[in-house]
């Protein structure tokens, strides 16, 4: 199968990019170095190469140029009559043509002046023939431009042209401007030809592809046709008269019956009678398109007729085909695009006729024979009157039957929502297949944060086995307080007792007063900030009066307050007091043996830092052995990255401020590292 695919011809430069593209590749694959003190055979050999050089690149282009452009003798007519309507084949010839004549010139140039080279007596006389050689091609390439430039054009219009095999299957649709023809292969192909409601909208032919019986087929749409003389037809008829003359298809002649295209059915008619001498040989089907607008039936004796005088000519196809004369199915068949009735009945028909053609010119052919020979159909003969039918084991037929019976039985997720209301209505459930030790525990909600804490943390596959031995043990320890803790009521007790217990409890209220005092004395209570006490219920007045109904002296009390007050409006922070002057003179003095004895003592009394072992609630440890083993091992994963870690990129660094390579001056022979 021949394919004509003109997207991969090479671009043609104009006549200046031609010339710098040829002189830049001479100039960098040849040498550019010559003395006039070489030996005289050295410089011709040098101006020889390039002259030489440059002829080659020029006559390689040239005939890149040439081969590569489609002769129009040697391609399928339906590529040569095209190309002569687009772009008038007598100036194709004629500037390919001047390419040709100019590679010839540029050879013969190249040709003299080697010649003229081999005499050259000097450098300066061996330059100026290179120089006039160059000049000369090159002006020879520049008269050629505009040739270059048409053959572009072309170049650049043929890479848009619609790859079509001529010898592929194909369905020609064809008919007046703005009778369906574009929405018809819309419908059949994934083409995307442009739809307008006015004529002409179509202006060159567009291919799409369909399927029939597993087979493809070409669908081309061609422009709309006018029905005038040849002469009078513009370029966009003449791609139509031109597929129609040479694409051996089947022809579907599209007919307008409601008239809404601007053309009567006389018009019409008269157009199907002047080009119906192309249809010869080809299936041809009348399309009545439009029937949403006007039936068939509805049109008038006068259209009738036309249209029947059409179907007659249709059916001298059929007949020339080898057809039935009374079998006048799928000659004229009614569509409409808008509502596609009757779209793949018309596309069907045209298919079918088109196989039909073929098959038949192929058995008609001699090289039918050649094939017939190699094929030998073979027909059994029964050998006896026994009947045997196919046997099929039992096993088999049991496991498809289970097969059978498991797909019934299954009720699909889908199948349960269309039984409960469909989509948005039912909501699939995820639980239901859980795997639990009880079935009523699977559609319960699971908290993910219980007091604070998240539960998916406390999950553990052995929960249940260790909730049981909790609960067990719970359960002794229970059972054992039960018989030691009782409940003393005094109607129990006698009088001294009573008495007794009483006073043990008094002691216990008394001890844990004095424990809370001890938590919450005033080192460890908060301030209380000027802003939150607006009532100015805290105040150094109210101290020294609670002080003084107690018996005790305030003043030291109050001086010691407004020494350490944050405010210091209107006077200097006074100095705090040290820690043995706190009670003053009036204080109790106490024998301490020596100063090693006192800093001792001091240091008890005031509160010492926490190790670092020591476990805080909530760090997650279980003990202070825990803890410290897991501060060694932090130390130790660190140990090897402090070690390692020299320098940064966040530290800082005081970079080489005077680097060799670029004080210590002009490099010496030797190594080239430094640089």
């Amino acid at each position: 199968m021949v394919q004509y695919n003109f997207k991969k011809m090479t671009v043609v430069p104009n006549g200046k990019d031609f010339i710098d593209i040829i002189l830049s590749r001479t100039q960098r694959q040849t040498p550019t170095v010559v003395h006039k003190g070489y030996a005289i055979s050295s410089l011709r050999s040098f101006y020889m190469r390039k002259v030489k050089y440059t002829q080659q690149n020029f006559h390689e282009k040239l005939s890149t140029i040439i081969d590569e452009f489609p002769r129009l003798d040697d391609i399928h007519p339906f590529y040569g009559d095209l190309l002569h309507v687009l772009y008038n084949k007598d100036h194709y010839k004629l500037a390919l043509g001047q390419i040709n004549t100019a590679r010839n010139l540029i050879g013969k140039i190249s040709k003299d002046y080697v010649k003229l080279l081999k005499y050259g007596d000097s450098l300066y006389r061996c330059k100026c023939l290179k120089v006039a050689a160059l000049g000369r091609m090159c002006t020879v390439i520049k008269r050629i431009g505009p040739s270059l430039a048409y053959l572009e054009q072309i170049r650049q219009h043929m890479a848009r042209l619609p790859s079509i095999d001529p010898n592929t299957r194909t369905v020609l649709i064809c008919g007046y401007p703005n009778v369906g023809k574009s929405s018809f292969i819309n419908k059949i192909t994934r083409a995307d030809v442009d739809v307008q409601p006015y004529a002409f909208t179509t202006k060159s032919l567009f291919v799409g592809h369909t399927d029939y019986k597993y087979l493809r087929y070409q669908v081309i749409d061609t422009p709309g046709i006018l029905d005038r003389p040849f002469e009078d037809r513009n370029i966009i008829e003449m791609c139509s008269i031109t597929a129609l003359a040479h694409l051996r298809a089947a022809v579907l002649f599209f007919l307008d019956i409601s008239g809404s295209c601007g053309y009567s059915i006389a018009q019409q008619a008269a157009l199907f009678h002047s080009i119906k001498s192309l249809f010869m040989n080809k299936p041809l089907i009348i399309v009545c398109n439009k029937t949403d607008l006007q039936p068939l039936e509805g049109i008038s004796e006068e259209d009738k007729k036309l249209v029947t005088e059409m179907k007659a000519e249709a059916m001298k196809t059929v007949i020339g085909q080898g057809g039935e004369a009374s079998n006048d199915e799928g000659v004229l068949l009614t569509m409409s695009t808008l509502t596609e009735e009757g779209v793949i009945a018309v596309k069907n028909a045209a298919c079918e006729r088109l196989l039909n053609q073929r098959v038949e010119l192929k058995m008609k052919s001699k090289k039918i024979n050649d094939c017939l020979n190699l094929f030998h159909v073979a027909m059994p003969k029964p050998r006896d009157n026994k009947e045997r039918p196919p046997c099929i084991p039992q096993v088999v037929l049991e496991s498809k039957a289970k097969q059978a019976a498991e797909k019934e039985k299954r009720n699909t997720e889908k199948d349960l929502e269309n039984d409960n209301g469909g989509a948005g209505v039912y909501s699939a459930s995820l639980k239901k297949n859980y795997i639990l030790a009880n079935d009523e525990w699977k559609e319960d909600v699971m908290p993910e944060i219980l007091d604070g804490h998240n539960v998916y943390d406390f999950v553990d596959p052995d929960i249940l086995h260790r909730l049981a031995e909790l609960e067990r043990e719970e359960g002794y320890q229970q059972a054992d307080a039960g018989d030691d803790n009782f409940e003393m009521e005094g109607l129990e007790l006698t009088p001294e007792e009573q008495n007794t217990l009483a006073e043990i409890r008094k002691k216990k209220s008394l001890l844990i007063q004095q424990h809370r005092i001890k938590k919450s004395t005033a080192e460890s209570r908060p301030t209380v900030p000027r802003k939150f006490d607006k009532d100015r219920e805290f105040t150094t007045k109210r101290m020294g009066r609670q002080l003084s109904k107690l018996g005790l002296d305030p003043t030291k009390a109050i001086n010691r307050a407004r020494s350490r007050s944050v405010s210091t409006r209107g006077r200097k922070r006074e100095r705090s007091l040290d820690r043995d002057d706190t009670d003053g003179g009036d204080a109790m003095d106490v024998d301490t043996p020596n100063k090693k004895q006192r800093m001792l003592s001091r240091s008890r009394s005031r509160s010492r830092s926490r190790p670092p072992t020591e476990v805080v609630p909530g760090e997650g440890f279980k003990d202070s052995a825990q803890k410290a083993k897991a501060l060694q091992k932090a130390n130790k994963s660190n140990k090897m990255r402090n070690k390692n870690a020299r320098r940064g990129e966040a530290d800082r660094v005081i970079p080489t401020l005077k680097p060799k390579h670029l004080f210590s001056g002009k490099r010496s022979i030797g190594k080239t590292q430094r640089r």
